[in-house]
């Protein structure tokens, strides 16, 4: 029996057109942002569809495109084709001892305006030749992000992690009342969720944090009476500052006041109740690269019992 090798005929350029093509939709914004001509995206995409013999894209009016089904498979191929080839530079690092790349970290939206920042600056100044592209979002968009190889790993809170996924838990935040200064409750050293069933719950309207919240009275075989919901934890903060009623919380910004200005206040929560736990999260079908690697362990050794890049840690707090 014969051994037929095809010889490929097309390049790892032609496959980068094709995905920014993919990807953007659109000839003119594929060319923006490779900085290629659009002639040269066109040509390549004609190249691989007389090459693999399928069409990839239907072509619409004003230059724009959708991908056929063939067109989604080898995107999908392609973008894990170009990921592989991008990690030899992992295996030259390997002897030269250095780290560098572009790292996708994606970051649950409830903590990523306190942790990101100083995390990624921190970890690019000690590997120069590194940059990093941020994701926030939910956790269930995260997790999917993952999934599709969109982010190399991501910063999640340990609730209803698929087995599919693997994570490294960081740090442990327990629960806590937000109040306004003003509240009748306020000055009290602890509260219990029973001292709290009466007063309206401004509830964090995020899938799975939503849960948590609520499963927390629910273990009790408490109700809470939601005065309001809302997706923004900046929104929460400032309509408890106003009065509206309290919220809960675990993630504890460095800043006690609202975004106008008003003072909030931190109660501690009183009994066993389960904390959320800050994790770096992995696709577990996936071998991470060398920068991946380097940037879960950056992690590890930053966020801490000790220490949480834009929170105070929950050993730390005073206020609650």
């Amino acid at each position: 029996m014969t051994d037929e090798r095809r010889a490929m005929r097309f390049t790892f350029r032609q496959l980068e057109y094709f995905v920014a093509a993919g990807e953007t939709g659109s000839i003119t914004l594929a060319a923006e942002r490779i900085n290629i001509s659009q002639p040269s995206i066109s040509s390549a995409i004609s190249q691989l569809e007389a090459e693999l013999g399928v069409q990839l894209f239907v072509r619409h009016h004003a230059q724009g495109l959708s991908l056929t089904p063939a067109g989604k498979r080898l995107l999908r191929e392609a973008k894990e084709l170009l990921s592989q080839a991008l990690n030899l530079y992992d295996s030259v690092s390997d002897v030269t001892a250095e780290i560098r790349g572009t790292l996708s970290v994606g970051c649950m939206v409830t903590m990523a305006p306190m942790v990101m920042p100083e995390l990624c600056y921190s970890f690019c100044a000690s590997f120069p030749r590194t940059s990093i592209s941020q994701t926030v979002a939910s956790q269930e968009a995260l997790i999917e992000g993952l999934r599709r190889a969109e982010i190399d790993l991501a910063l999640l809170y340990d609730l209803d992690i698929p087995k599919d996924i693997e994570f490294e838990p960081l740090v442990s935040l327990p629960p806590y009342v937000q109040l306004s200064e003003t509240h009748p409750l306020a000055n009290h050293s602890r509260l219990g969720l029973s001292d709290l069933v009466g007063e309206p719950l401004i509830l964090l309207d995020l899938p799975l944090s939503r849960e948590y919240f609520l499963q927390l009275f629910a273990s009790q075989n408490l109700t809470p009476c939601i005065g309001a919901r809302t997706p923004y934890p900046d929104m929460l903060r400032t309509m408890v500052a106003n009065g509206h009623g309290y919220g809960l919380a675990n993630v504890r910004p460095k800043a006690d006041l609202a975004l106008d200005g008003r003072r909030l206040v931190r109660v501690p929560l009183a009994g066993s109740l389960r904390p959320m736990r800050i994790c770096v999260a992995t696709f577990g079908s996936l071998r991470p690269s060398r920068l991946a690697q380097a940037f879960e362990n950056h992690c590890k050794t930053f966020i801490s019992d000790g220490y949480i890049p834009g929170m105070v840690p929950p050993r730390m707090d005073t206020r609650a």
